[in-house]
């Protein structure tokens, strides 16, 4: 008999290894996403107030009911003392990058978003806070989008057209930021090297995965990363891997960076080492996630993207 299962609407077959006949600009056979995220000030904390302190940084220390001031201070590094040099590194291989910037985290620091913008890197948005959005209501999640697209508006000059929740969205998430209007792509998925488009609430809408394994995030966590050159071996390794299956098809690498992580003295050779290598190589295109997402929708035939009328209200929550 056969065994009943749930229905389903993951896609598990993806292109079954037939992508479109997709060519980056300039002919590259490799697109190199690099993302900075930019969470600092948005993590939970007590003293901000919000109803926990985040635990995980350098350590995994849960510190309850009072502000946890260690904590707050790993994560300002990141802005004080990582930023520099994550962005004198992109400067010195001219790299345009995806800053995924949590709004909280702009809001007091929108220095960080000018000096991005003037370097030629896109502010997306990860967020108001660094949350997860899995168990959030319609309404509070309206909220959410709409708060972080006005200050990073504000910061940046132009409203965010990209978006990546950390980690779990809700069931409603992808349908909000089509709502909206204002959104090109997401990249809250993780299942595949190129992008791919999905038909929501009647429009095109981009998704551009993501990756946790090409991430400075492994140096926290699961610690699979100790020194430097452990992050720039494994990016290394995958982009050879892309660069040779590019030259038959699209490919795409994500590299996912922190500023409070990578940007510390003994891991930022390892992003140096990793761009050098990356940047040594013909047909290889550096671009930050906005053109990817207007390229794989020009090539397989759609119109150029452009912001359209919300489908529905968002009101800035109180």
């Amino acid at each position: 008999m056969p065994i009943a299962l749930p229905p389903t609407d993951r896609n598990f077959r993806g292109y079954g290894g037939n992508p479109p006949h997709v060519r980056w600009p300039g002919g590259a056979q490799l697109a190199v996403s690099v993302v900075v995220n930019i969470e600092e000030g948005a993590e939970m904390s007590l003293a901000h107030g919000d109803e926990r302190n985040e635990p995980i940084y350098e350590v995994v220390d849960h510190i309850e009911r009072v502000p946890d001031f260690c904590m707050e201070s790993h994560f300002t590094y990141g802005t004080r003392a990582g930023w520099p040099r994550i962005r004198a590194a992109l400067k010195r291989f001219g790299v345009r990058a995806t800053m995924n910037c949590c709004a909280r985290a702009i809001a007091y620091s929108p220095w960080l978003a000018r000096e991005a913008v003037a370097d030629g890197h896109e502010i997306s948005s990860h967020g108001w806070r660094w949350e997860r959005q899995a168990h959030m209501s319609e309404t509070q999640e309206r909220g959410v989008i709409a708060n972080a697209v006005a200050v990073l508006a504000e910061a940046a000059g132009t409203p965010p057209i990209g978006w990546h929740t950390r980690s779990a969205t809700s069931v409603n998430t992808r349908r909000l930021l089509v709502e909206h209007g204002g959104f090109l792509y997401d990249s809250n998925a993780y299942d595949d090297d190129i992008p791919y488009v999905l038909e929501v609430c009647g429009r095109p809408h981009v998704v551009l995965p993501y990756a946790f394994d090409t991430n400075d995030m492994r140096f926290f966590n699961s610690y699979a990363f100790v020194q430097g050159e452990d992050f720039a071996r494994y990016c290394i390794a995958a982009f050879d891997r892309l660069y040779e299956e590019g030259k038959d098809a699209p490919r795409m690498i994500s590299v996912g960076l922190h500023l409070r992580i990578i940007g510390r003295p003994g891991r930022i050779g390892g992003l140096e080492a990793f761009l050098a290598h990356a940047a040594s190589k013909p047909g290889v295109w550096f671009a930050r996630r906005d053109e990817i997402a207007h390229a794989w929708r020009g090539s397989i035939g759609l119109p150029h993207w452009s912001p359209s009328a919300p489908l529905s209200s968002f009101p800035l929550s109180a």
